[in-house]
Formats: structure tokens, C-alpha cells, sequence
């Protein structure tokens, strides 16, 4: 059974599922049924249920949003991918709370400087578990925020937040 429950956070509503113990999704959304319709078949197949407290991943939030910026780090996730999605994932996640990276950036950092911004962005576009694995850290080299799946009002706060302007 995927457990879920949903958070209230500035930005908004943020919804986080559990597997077994580890994070499979996270996202800013009031509906967990958004973020596990975009789980595995398998996955779902398990079915969802949401709850009043799902333990260590909801404190970390909360610790998060009260300037513990690396509470989110310590929460263990799992998300599906090729070995070169999960050495860009698993750079993203190294990027610390208060820098941001480029996308060619990313790339150099998961050991594949020849890899294209767009693979990271690529990597980024389908990332499950926001913002433990923190695409709202990756900004275009050409300035400003560029895209962020769930809008960049909330890309905007987390930076901000980050950086202590929040």
C-alpha cells in the first residue's frame, strides 16, 4: 500500500507517498492521486492510502520550512529510471539548499560532461520527488528560472526560502 498525506506548506499544498518506508513521490499539489497516477503500473497496483502522519519524511518537511535546509536530504527515495537518470537524480540531490547549478552544470557534476543540458533537463522534467530531489535548484544558463513542473511561483519561494529571503 503507497501511504500518503498532505502537507500544508507557503508555496502550497504538498503531497508525499510512501513506499515501504522511502519517498516514491512528492509534489506540490493538494491531491496525492496527481503524484501516484505518475507512479509505475506495478506501483499503483498497490493501491494508495492517505494519512493523518506518515513519520520522518512529514517532520522533515516541516524541519525544512522552519530553516533546517538539509532535513530533506536525510529521508531516503527511490524513483524509477536508466543508470544515467539516476547519476543525474543522484547529482541533483547532492546539490546543496542555497546553490543553484545550470543544466550543463548537472551534467558535469553526475560525471557526464558531454551529455547534453537537455538530458538534465530531461532528468529534472521527470522527477518524482520534489523538493527532496531538488530540481528547483537547476536554472537555465541563459538567466532567470526557467520552467518547474508545478510553476515557477513555486521554484521562485524555494530558492528564496533557501537563500533565507522567504
Amino acid at each position: 500500500m503507497i501511504r500518503a498525506q498532505i502537507l500544508p506548506t507557503p508555496p502550497g499544498p504538498l503531497s508525499l507517498l510512501v513506499r515501504d518506508g522511502v519517498l516514491v513521490a512528492a509534489g506540490f499539489t493538494a491531491d496525492p492521486k496527481e503524484m501516484f497516477d505518475r507512479l509505475k503500473p506495478e506501483v499503483r497496483a498497490e493501491g494508495l492510502e492517505v494519512v493523518d502522519d506518515l513519520g520522518a519524511p512529514a517532520q522533515a518537511v516541516r524541519d525544512y520550512l522552519a530553516g533546517d535546509l538539509a532535513a530533506l536530504d536525510a529521508i531516503p527515495v527511490s524513483q524509477p529510471g536508466s543508470d544515467r537518470r539516476q547519476r543525474l537524480l543522484a547529482a541533483l540531490r547532492a546539490v546543496p539548499a542555497g546553490v543553484t547549478v545550470t543544466y550543463a552544470e548537472l551534467a558535469e557534476r553526475a560525471g557526464m560532461p558531454r551529455t547534453a543540458a537537455r538530458a538534465a533537463g530531461g532528468a529534472c522534467a521527470q522527477n518524482l520527488i520534489a523538493p527532496f530531489v531538488p530540481c528547483h535548484r537547476v536554472l537555465p544558463a541563459g538567466g532567470g528560472f526557467g520552467g518547474y513542473y508545478y510553476g515557477t511561483p513555486v521554484k521562485e519561494w524555494l530558492i528564496a526560502h533557501e537563500a533565507g529571503r522567504a
